[in-house]
C-alpha cells in the first residue's frame, strides 16, 4: 500500500534492444530511467529526469541508438550502476512509498526481471499504475492504444522525443493527470 499520495512516480524506461532477437549472450538492459512527479492535487509535473544507466549484460547496439537516440558514448560518459539508480528512486523520489506509474507492463516486468538477474532489491512499492489499461478502460476503447495514440486521442502534442525516457515519462504523466481529473 502507498504511504504518501501526494504524488505519482511517473516511469518511462528505455533498455537496450536489436532489430531481431538478442545477440548471443546479451540480455536487455536498462539505459535509461525517465521520470516524472506528478502531482495529485494540482496536475503539476513537479519534476522531470532522466538517469542514463550503464548496460553491465549488453550493450547499445545501433538499431537501439536510433530508436532512442541515446549512445554508447552518452551511457559511457553519462551512465551510472543499475543499483545507484535504484538507490536514486527510493532515496530522491520515496520510491517504495508512493505509488508508481508506467504505460503497459513492460517497465514493472523488466525492472523485476533485472532486479533480480543482478541480485538488487525493487526499487518500488506494490501501487503500480498501468496508465496505458487505465486509458483503455476509461475511454471504452476495447483496446489498448500506445503512449503516441492516448496523447492524440487527448489532443496533446507528444512533446521531445519519442522513445527517450525523460520525455516519455512527462507525456505519461499528461495521459495520466487527464485520466484522473476526468
Amino acid at each position: 500500500m502507498a504511504k504518501k499520495l501526494d504524488k505519482i512516480l511517473v516511469v518511462d524506461i528505455e533498455a537496450t534492444c536489436w532489430d531481431g532477437p538478442n545477440p548471443e549472450g546479451m540480455e536487455n538492459d536498462i539505459i535509461e530511467i525517465g521520470i516524472a512527479l506528478l502531482d495529485v492535487q494540482t496536475g503539476e509535473i513537479t519534476h522531470n529526469r532522466g538517469i542514463i544507466v550503464l548496460p553491465e549484460r549488453s550493450t547499445v547496439s545501433a538499431f537501439c541508438t536510433k530508436l532512442t537516440t541515446i549512445t554508447p558514448e552518452m551511457v559511457a560518459s553519462e551512465g551510472i550502476s543499475f543499483k545507484e539508480a535504484c538507490a536514486i528512486l527510493k532515496k530522491e523520489y520515496l520510491s517504495q512509498s508512493r505509488a508508481w506509474a508506467s504505460f503497459g507492463a513492460y517497465d514493472q516486468k523488466q525492472f523485476q526481471r533485472q532486479c533480480a538477474a543482478l541480485g538488487i532489491g525493487y526499487p518500488f512499492g506494490p501501487s503500480h499504475i498501468n496508465v496505458k489499461t487505465l486509458f483503455a478502460l476509461k475511454h471504452q476503447l476495447g483496446h489498448e492504444e500506445g503512449m503516441a495514440g492516448a496523447l492524440a486521442l487527448l489532443q496533446i502534442p507528444l512533446e521531445g522525443t519519442h522513445h527517450r525516457g525523460v520525455d516519455d515519462a512527462r507525456n505519461i504523466a499528461k495521459v495520466l493527470n487527464r485520466v484522473l481529473r476526468g
